[in-house]
């Protein structure tokens, strides 16, 4: 017996294409008592500042597992730490300009044009190198988070200042300091 019609099949469709619904660079309305001209600016600097976060937890990630000689292992471990919070930042930076009505900057190729962050060299530098660049990529996002969070202010966007201030700021700045101690030229002591 046959009804003209398919059984019900368990068969992924596989190899779709959809259109595109939002525009990168653009915000939808949602009503969270921002004005649109607040949103689309904290959205462009927020995407910014997550492409450039992308990219330092890439260099954490790399540095992490080329790390080499008598600070290995202290390095080795510290590095990956400051990898975990900068994709936890990856994430938080991520969902406020979702929350803003934006769309976030994920896909690695689109984030590699957005990044002000200079690429390394594919090989292996000396120690103070990687963690020079390291330092270079956290003043480099701190300097655009200062100047955005500023700019939040004036917009009355509370929320992307608070997590410019206390989150991205605050950890930079931190992880910059235990980057920098270990660059410190400490005499020796002899006896």
């Amino acid at each position: 017996m046959t009804t003209g019609t398919q059984p019900p099949s368990s068969q992924p469709w596989l190899h779709q294409k959809g259109a595109v619904i939002q525009e990168f660079g653009t915000v939808k309305q949602f009503p969270i008592a921002l004005s649109y001209e607040a949103r689309m600016y904290s959205c462009q600097r927020l995407n910014k500042v997550l492409a450039d976060t992308q990219i330092l937890y890439g260099l954490y990630k790399k540095h992490h597992w080329i790390m080499r000689g008598a600070t290995f292992y202290q390095l080795h471990l510290l590095l990956d730490k400051h990898a975990g919070e900068q994709l936890e930042l990856v994430d938080t930076l991520a969902e406020r300009v979702q929350t803003l009505g934006g769309v976030a900057v994920g896909d690695p190729r689109h984030v590699a044009e957005i990044t002000s962050i200079p690429r390394p060299p594919d090989g292996v530098e000396e120690v103070p190198a990687m963690l020079s660049r390291l330092l270079e990529a956290h003043e480099t996002i701190l300097t655009e988070a200062h100047d955005a969070a500023a700019r939040t202010v004036e917009l009355g966007d509370d929320g992307t200042n608070d997590l410019l201030v206390s989150q991205i700021i605050r950890t930079g700045e931190l992880q910059a300091w235990f980057l920098a101690e270990h660059l410190v030229d400490t005499p020796l002591v002899r006896s």
